[in-house]
């Protein structure tokens, strides 16, 4: 029998890239997960979250709001992580889903003081990384796309941190032994990723970045997407019959 992986939705694309799917579909197509083989719940719009039984693993996605701001969605769904990676289910939290597990498991997450981090990014692979079954074996600094705001600016008690950026000390943890959040985004495209900077471009000027230099800079990511792909595969061994 074959578990499928839960995918807690907790936001939108930006609009003008809608037309490409929502993030489950940009996920679960990254993942190389059939439609029959993810749920999708909307958390963001109040759908109610299942009892973790029966799944394989859980991925969160990203979203435009803000851990900080506390929402009851959010804090409902930071509960029901907080509870499954102690029960053992494994997790994955991508950006928003990185940040909201963090906060569940008693990390700080805020404002990054640098500002924004946005386009194709370098990520720094950390010695502990070398032992971990998500990352060993990656090059020691890879290409990833990544947008966003807020940080996990402090990691929870009994986490390791994996990899940084230039920008983020922390752009991925594993916690205990089954459940990781990246910062990164690793189901964006390179279409993805210029959308996303388009959609920013204002904010970006606003803030001395370079919408026109990030948008040409950006690059194809296959490693990042790997990380993904192989937390879908330990997540099947660990819980197969």
């Amino acid at each position: 029998m074959i578990q499928p992986f839960l995918i807690l939705e907790t936001g939108q694309p930006v609009a003008s890239l809608r037309r490409h799917g929502r993030f489950p579909h940009w996920i679960r197509v990254a993942a190389g997960l059939s439609r029959d083989e993810a749920v999708v719940v909307d958390v963001e719009h109040g759908e109610p979250l299942p009892s973790p039984e029966g799944f394989a693993g859980t991925i969160v996605t990203g979203s435009n709001a803000m851990v900080t701001e506390h929402h009851d969605w959010s804090e409902h769904t930071a509960k029901w992580l907080g509870d499954a990676a102690q029960a053992g289910l494994p997790l994955f939290g991508i950006c928003y889903g990185h940040q909201l597990i963090a906060h569940a498991l008693g990390g700080e997450v805020g404002w990054h003081p640098a500002g924004r981090e946005m386009g194709t990014v370098e990520i720094e692979r950390l010695p502990p990384s070398n032992d971990d079954i998500l990352f060993a074996g990656l090059p020691g600094r890879f290409a990833a796309q990544a947008t966003h705001l807020q940080s996990v600016l402090r990691v929870p008690d009994g986490a390791t941190v994996l990899a940084k950026s230039d920008h983020d000390a922390c752009h991925a943890y594993r916690w205990g032994t089954s459940v990781w959040g990246v910062q990164f985004h690793p189901e964006f495209s390179t279409t993805h990723m210029r959308g996303y900077v388009r959609a920013r471009h204002i904010a970006m000027q606003r803030e001395g970045l370079c919408p026109v230099a990030t948008a040409r800079a950006v690059a194809a990511a296959p490693h990042a997407r790997q990380v993904l792909q192989r937390f879908v595969r330990f997540a099947r061994r660990a819980t197969a019959y």
